[in-house]
């Protein structure tokens, strides 16, 4: 008995020691998310065609919202992308309820796909990412954006995409494949947390958050805060994807 009351006690001492131990932990994770963020934002952006792959989170976005309107059973009129990387997709669906899905694809789908990218690096799957990077800009161009600037830019990525897959040498591949990845990531991340912003001050004006207030009456911050952890989320998932293998 005196033996089992010993091993119990050491057991109540040392739980909270744990716990707070773990806690610690995720404090050091997450605060390495924010900085490993705000590094690539920055860098990502002092490139000077770093907008013209900015757009390639936009596409995904859109598309996201068009594959689901069309799981739905929905009608995708167009998608239209514009230069200063916003995007706009038009549908047409019957029963109210479908809009619930069809607005969270987007941002759910944009912080998945970067996450998908950062997968695909850690396996050495990058042909395979640029591939199907590049056959997301043609089915979007063949079958649903219709405005100039955004066929334009369908256009030219996935010839530009498609050269680098031709040309097949490993260093470009890889240093071009990791650009398009973590301006995704940087993207996924930013986008939303616009949106958080906007719901906060201008919840009649939040996209997607607003249009699921309309929705279900939840208020567009609600939304708006869910699109920021779930990309948050994915984001360091992503990042200790990367860890994984690292530029090797």
């Amino acid at each position: 008995m005196p033996r089992r009351l010993w091993y119990n006690s050491v057991i109540r001492t040392a739980g909270p020691r744990i716990e707070s131990k773990k806690e610690g932990i995720a404090i050091k994770s997450w605060l390495r998310v924010a900085l490993f963020l705000g590094i690539t934002a920055f860098l990502t952006r002092l490139l000077p065609f770093s907008d013209f792959f900015r757009n390639v989170d936009t596409l995904v976005h859109e598309m996201s919202h068009a594959i689901v309107t069309l799981l739905l059973s929905g009608d995708v009129r167009y998608i239209h992308l514009y230069s200063d990387q916003s995007g706009l997709t038009y549908t047409a669906y019957a029963g109210h309820w479908k809009s619930i899905p069809i607005s969270l694809a987007g941002y759910f789908g944009s912080a998945l796909f970067a996450t998908l990218l950062f997968y695909l690096h850690s396996l050495r799957k990058e042909r395979a990412g640029l591939i199907a990077i590049a056959t997301i800009a043609v089915l979007g161009l063949a079958l649903f954006v219709r405005n100039g600037f955004g066929a334009a830019w369908c256009a030219g990525f996935a010839v530009l995409t498609i050269l680098i897959v031709v040309l097949s040498r490993p260093g470009l591949i890889k240093g071009y494949y990791l650009l398009i990845a973590f301006i995704c990531l940087v993207e996924s991340v930013i986008s939303a947390l616009i949106i958080l912003s906007l719901s906060l001050q201008q919840p009649g004006a939040a996209g997607d958050a607003t249009n699921l207030d309309s929705a279900t009456y939840i208020p567009a911050l609600f939304w708006g805060l869910l699109f920021a952890v779930f990309s948050l989320v994915c984001a360091r998932s992503s990042i200790k994807l990367f860890y994984k293998r690292g530029f090797d």
